[in-house]
């Protein structure tokens, strides 16, 4: 036995032998290029910064971020038909589903829940562009009308987070008509007077675009969203004319009239929470955890009973 060559070597191997380093602790923000730490940008909420550029955050980060102390119950969003078409392009769309919901551990790209925020009632719908693009199928149509129809039965105002690149080509004309139906089913809010809130994020195009998008009672978006039917490339071909600088872009479309607000991320859950509850009649949100003070708790209040 060789002391050497089968103690001291390896001990001195793996005292100095780099350590392996996760692929997923640094994101490169794709806009300015900084290198930012993992827990540093969730603790931001995937916003960079450096630069202030939103990048994409999955709904169950959202949704834990903007709900009261990040607790909200999941809505059943009923199962439509796998594969109603048996599409197939370079894979079988049952194989793209598994692959998807494998990657982000959703059964699809959406994302409904019911909860609290600054102690007022919601029902919350998050698009998730990871899964597929955001596409709109026949789930995505089925999660909005189980949304609506909560909402109702709740009474409560219903927020909906658009990222999407369109209709899902695999199913066809079956996505198509989620344009209408999702359309019937925010009217039901209409007819019940409940508010209907769509912020809008990068990006939302297409039939999305076209339908539930921008329907909302209040128009939101992230600051630099891409917001559109047809992309900026597509239009520049067709009319063979460069186009203005930030068209389509979130601030672009407010100062044309098409949306309401450009909001940060991180301010986003209070101007949330103010006019939620303006739009059900409650008065303003007090910070902190504490309920609104009664006007018999003033001290002015007291003095003058006392009178």
């Amino acid at each position: 036995m060789n002391w050497i060559s089968n103690y001291v070597r390896p001990t001195i191997n793996s005292l100095f032998s780099r350590r392996e380093i996760p692929d997923n602790l640094w994101t490169k923000c794709p806009e300015c290029g900084t290198m930012l730490f993992h827990r540093e940008l969730k603790d931001n909420l995937n916003v960079c910064t450096s630069c202030d550029h939103h990048m994409a955050i999955t709904p169950r980060d959202r949704f834990t971020a903007l709900f009261d102390g990040g607790i909200f119950t999941e809505v059943k969003v009923p199962e439509p038909f796998a594969d109603p078409l048996h599409f197939r392009d370079q894979k079988k769309y049952p194989d793209r589903m598994k692959a998807a919901q494998k990657a982000s551990g959703e059964k699809d790209a959406m994302l409904v829940a019911e909860g609290e925020i600054g102690r007022t009632p919601i029902v919350a719908v998050g698009q998730d562009f990871s899964f597929m693009g955001g596409s709109m199928g026949m789930y995505v149509g089925n999660a909005i009308v189980a949304a609506a129809q909560t909402a109702v039965k709740r009474k409560a105002p219903m927020i909906l987070f658009s990222a999407a690149g369109g209709a899902r080509m695999q199913e066809g004309i079956l996505s198509l008509m989620q344009m209408p139906r999702t359309t019937v089913a925010v009217e039901l809010l209409r007819e019940a007077g409940l508010p209907y809130i769509v912020v809008l994020t990068h990006p939302t195009t297409g039939g999305v675009t076209a339908s539930y998008a921008m329907l909302g009672d209040v128009q939101i978006a992230e600051p630099n969203a891409l917001i559109c039917f047809a992309g900026p490339r597509v239009i520049e071909q067709t009319i063979r004319e460069k186009l203005p600088e930030g068209f389509q872009r979130a601030e672009y479309l407010l100062d044309h009239g098409m949306l309401d607000r450009v909001t940060h991320r991180k301010n986003l859950r209070d101007e949330l929470i103010a006019i939620t509850r303006m739009l059900t009649g409650k008065s303003p949100a007090v910070k902190g955890d504490l309920a609104p003070p009664k006007p018999t708790d003033t001290p002015a209040a007291a003095g003058v009973a006392k009178a």
